[in-house]
């Protein structure tokens, strides 16, 4: 009975997966979730800083017509993985904090998932309110949180958008996904909390989230 308790308490490692455009809220709503949950948060934006310096290393790199950037932001993406899979085989649930962009990306998290007995969910960022979302991107492309390799005004982003030409808008099949408009008058604390209802209503998981959900 002890060792059934204790299996019970430990549930399942939970991998909370945000996605959203740049200037969507994701990133703070990931803060306060990792602070909120006392979960590590692994954002891919921290990786990609740090390639800065290997992408104006080389003339090949630099060169208008190279694929620098792509392959940064791939082995970016490899490195948030593989970071994410030491968490979840200790048995510890994590927030990755990326796009989510791409179908492949969702594949590879659904195969993370698999493989360490974890539950996958979606927390997508979608202001409905347009101009919410343009002020605050632009607000943050003037402020110490604009990055070299992030959109930084209302035009960079839909060059961004339609580079993506549609492919954002993918089905996660089975996949639990929560949708939140991240324009509405809404605070965080209450965005963290729905956030925490929902994923209690989909799984037995840690007890990290069923005491933050009772308390």
């Amino acid at each position: 009975m002890v060792k059934e308790g204790r299996e019970q308490q430990a549930g399942v490692p939970v991998i909370i997966a945000m996605k959203g455009h740049p200037g969507t809220g994701k990133s703070t709503l990931a803060n306060s979730l990792a602070s909120s949950l006392k979960i590590p948060l692994i954002d891919k934006d921290d990786v990609r800083d740090c390639t800065f310096s290997i992408q104006n290393s080389s003339p090949m790199l630099t060169s208008p017509d190279a694929t620098a950037s792509k392959l940064l932001n791939d082995l970016s993406y490899d490195v948030i993985w593989q970071i994410a899979s030491t968490q979840l085989r200790l048995g510890l649930s994590v927030i990755i904090d990326s796009p989510l962009s791409r179908r492949a990306h969702l594949d590879k998290l659904i195969q993370l998932a698999s493989s360490t007995g974890s539950l996958l969910v979606i927390v997508e960022c979608k202001p409905l309110d347009e101009g919410v979302w343009r002020r605050r991107l632009e607000q943050r492309g003037k402020g110490d949180q604009a990055s070299w390799h992030k959109p930084s005004t209302w035009q960079d982003l839909e060059r961004l958008v339609e580079g993506y030409g549609g492919s954002t808008d993918y089905d996660v099949g089975e996949v639990p996904k929560v949708v939140l408009d991240t324009s509405a008058p809404v605070g965080v604390d209450e965005l963290v909390s729905g956030v925490a209802d929902f994923i209690v209503s989909r799984v037995r998981i840690s007890s990290t989230f069923t005491e933050y959900y009772h308390s």
